[in-house]
């Protein structure tokens, strides 16, 4: 299944690349116990040389529901949520 053409809202050009902020329907979140989350990992073997931060909202709500899964599997519990927003609404969505 392919997604339907967005509204392009605004663009511009960083060197060979050309950006475009585009309308979304709703955003999704990964909350834990109703929280918003922060994910990072870091190298312990290596004198600290910062953190890598990953991403816990999305534009589209797979990418989302993998990371939950994936998260409620590792830390054995059922925590872990996906939440919808949009302009005016906020929705839990099953999985």
């Amino acid at each position: 299944m392919s997604r339907t053409k967005p509204t392009v809202i605004c663009g511009h050009r960083e060197g060979e690349w050309r950006v475009e902020v585009c309308e979304a329907d709703a955003v999704y979140a990964v909350l834990y116990q109703g929280r918003p989350i922060k994910l990072r990992k870091y190298n312990d073997a290596v004198k600290y040389l910062g953190f890598k931060y990953g991403k816990s909202m999305f534009p589209e709500p797979g990418h989302a529901i993998r990371l939950a899964r994936k998260l409620n599997g590792i830390y054995n519990t059922r925590d872990f949520k996906v939440v919808q927003f949009t302009g005016t609404t906020t929705k839990i969505l099953p999985f």
